[in-house]
């Protein structure tokens, strides 16, 4: 059931979850990652090199990136878990991960501060399909004066995000990085995937991205959904698509085993279980309420992987602590 005020609501929401997050998640997976790039760039990588980017233009660039601008929260995490945080110049308002982003100059968001951007003069400027359908001016003057401007599109899956990891790595001359990332995603995910085999009584889980009143979840279409089917959970929202709103009544006929949130609450479970009627829930009645950093399940980035670890834990911890 749909509200356009909340819609309206939720779509700010999101937008804010999707570039801020929370940023506190530092596990040692992530570290290991990040401090093995440092240390690999991939030094052998021959310019010039062209890539189609995701808004199907070609791009040549001439060599080797010395500096970059990138004005999404996901793309930075990419281009530090590359190694490439010492070419940092500029990222967006909204970036918060890792740590060593948060002292880079800040450059705006979907509204770029495109002064900033031309006094920096980086090689390359990684900005969003946003900014190539509404600031195509502005990116043009950037061309004009010698950046090489990438267009990294929405994902909504795992492949979508490999394929930007590649992207970005074949445009900074770290595709050697982006291969090992890969491989490491895919081989965790890999034996997630293998170990819920073992699953023998599918929990049904109702993911929950915005609080009440107006309560939205994910349902196809969305990483969560992905995720939840990898490790043989059932959605409660399977039949729906994309992000949708539900009413609290709606919800309780689902009769999910268990709830998780991505919004981090103080009184998570103060908040879930006084709602009127929901204490007959499967989920309330069993204490089955988590929290996942939102991050690591919306944001399109290498700490995808870290989401699909924890949320198995919370949902079967008898196969996968």
């Amino acid at each position: 059931m749909l509200k356009s005020f909340g819609f309206l609501c939720f779509i700010l929401f999101l937008m804010a979850a999707i570039l801020v997050g929370c940023g506190t998640t530092d596990s040692g997976n992530q570290q290991d990652n990040a401090a093995t790039t440092e240390t690999q760039n991939d030094s052998v990588a021959e310019f010039p090199v062209t890539i189609i980017d995701d808004a199907g233009r070609e791009v040549t660039i001439e060599e080797e990136p010395k500096s970059i601008v990138s004005i999404q929260a996901s793309i930075t995490e990419i281009s530090y878990a590359l190694g490439l945080g010492d070419k940092m110049v500029g990222v967006s308002d909204w970036c918060n991960y890792p740590e060593e982003a948060l002292s880079v100059d800040k450059v705006g968001g979907q509204d770029m501060n495109a002064e900033l951007i031309l006094t920096l003069l980086p090689d390359i400027v990684l900005v969003t399909d946003y900014h190539h359908r509404n600031h195509e001016g502005i990116l043009n003057q950037f061309e004009e004066v010698g950046m090489n401007v990438i267009v990294i599109g929405s994902k909504s899956n795992f492949d979508e995000v490999y394929d930007s990891i590649e992207l970005i790595g074949k445009s900074t001359g770290t595709s050697k990085n982006a291969e090992e990332i890969i491989t490491d995603m895919k081989q965790r995910h890999k034996e997630l995937k293998e170990k819920a085999k073992a699953v023998t009584d599918q929990k049904k889980v109702w993911v929950e991205v915005s609080p009440a009143p107006d309560i939205f979840t994910t349902g196809k279409g969305t990483f969560m959904h992905e995720m939840l089917e990898s490790i043989e959970a059932i959605n409660a929202a399977g039949d729906q698509e994309g992000w949708v709103m539900l009413t609290e009544e709606e919800i309780v006929q689902l009769n999910p085993d268990v709830i998780i949130t991505t919004y981090h609450l103080e009184n998570l479970q103060g908040e879930i279980t006084s709602r009127q009627g929901w204490a007959d829930v499967s989920a309330v009645k069993n204490g089955q309420i988590f929290d996942v950093e939102s991050d690591t399940v919306i944001r399109p980035g290498p700490r995808l992987i870290e989401g699909v670890e924890t949320l198995a834990k919370q949902i079967y911890p008898e196969i996968f602590e």
